[in-house]
């Protein structure tokens, strides 16, 4: 019988029957004597597929039992549970502990199924369990994986999900980093993915004619096409993923924070390659940059608090921008 249970939790996701079933045992778990019409209510089915189910269950060796009358209705054998170890304590955890970093990670794409399951996991795990489960949502928490633009991204991730679900070539037009215009591609999108603190779409390009991965935020817009195809059979997200590189920081940056500044760079000590005190009081920082505009956007954002040293390029933009700012708002 414990085999039949375990069966049942882990096609939860590819069957409503399966579902249906697991919910079925719980509700009469937690209250019996309750009669079809209320049964049937919960499970939002007919009562005669409610009775289908119950012989369902007395054919897997569940032991359901009417009672006749009035005040009749169905229950499952005095004494009988649900085995309590389908988990151990470290599993249920970290069942736990990832369903609830999918509702983190995709926001309202999951967030209701993933409470669901959550509540269906709560309702069957013995005492023991629960606490360990406790424990760990006190202490093990991780939040804003999705970044703050998620609710603006959600639309589009909706729709490339549908689109891998449906395996539905995409149009878009993608603002590339050094593009002054957004390019129209058609995409087969093969998976999303999150890496680097940014979602992607990957998939094949047709622009391109090879796989390649799109950063999310950059789709300014999208179209769902009816256009099928086919997800080649050696494609695996994860291995993709592992050999995209991280961003390469290739400008070297050299800057001094004044004294009265040097909080600042202590707030954000996580950035820097070094950091080496001066004589005067001065801090004098290092860190890579992938290109110039995103170093000089940067860094102005310290005010007067610090001078680039090097390179001269840097200083050069940081000078242009800050004469046009004072042109901007000198009328």
């Amino acid at each position: 019988m414990t085999g039949i249970v375990m069966f049942l939790f882990y096609t939860t996701a590819m069957s409503h029957t399966a579902t249906r079933l697991i919910t079925l045992i719980m509700l009469l778990q937690r209250q019996p004597n309750q009669r079809a019409a209320s049964l049937a209510a919960e499970l939002d089915v007919s009562e005669r597929t409610l009775h289908r189910y119950i012989g369902m269950l007395e054919e897997m060796g569940i032991p359901v039992y009417s009672e006749r009358g009035r005040n009749g209705g169905f229950s499952l054998a005095r004494g009988y549970r649900m085995p309590p170890l389908v988990f151990t304590p470290e599993e249920a955890t970290a069942v736990h502990l990832g369903t609830s970093l999918v509702s983190e990670v995709w926001g309202k794409l999951y967030e209701e199924a993933a409470h669901g399951a959550l509540a269906k996991l709560d309702n069957v795990l013995p005492e023991e369990q629960q606490q360990e489960i406790a424990w760990a949502s006190r202490t093990l928490v991780a939040t804003n994986i999705g970044r703050t633009e998620q609710v603006i991204l959600m639309p589009l991730l909706e729709k490339l999900r549908q689109a891998t679900r449906q395996r539905r070539r995409v149009r878009m037009w993608y603002q590339g980093k050094n593009q002054p215009n957004p390019v129209e591609r058609e995409l087969d999108v093969y998976a999303l993915g999150h890496n680097w603190g940014w979602w992607y779409a990957i998939g094949h390009c047709h622009l391109r004619n090879a796989t390649r991965s799109f950063r999310v935020d950059r789709i300014n817009k999208l179209i769902l096409l009816d256009d099928p195809f086919d997800i080649p059979p050696d494609f695996a997200i994860r291995d993709y993923l592992a050999k995209k590189p991280a961003p390469h920081l290739d400008i070297q940056i050299k800057m001094r924070f004044q004294p009265e500044g040097i909080f600042l760079a202590e707030y954000g000590r996580s950035y820097w390659q070094s950091m080496e005190t001066e004589t005067d009081g001065s801090l004098t920082v290092t860190f890579g940059a992938q290109d110039m505009n995103y170093a000089a956007s940067t860094i102005m954002s310290y005010g007067p608090l610090v001078e680039v040293l090097e390179p001269k390029e840097l200083r050069q933009i940081l000078h242009e921008w800050a004469a046009g700012i004072v042109a901007q708002y000198s009328q």
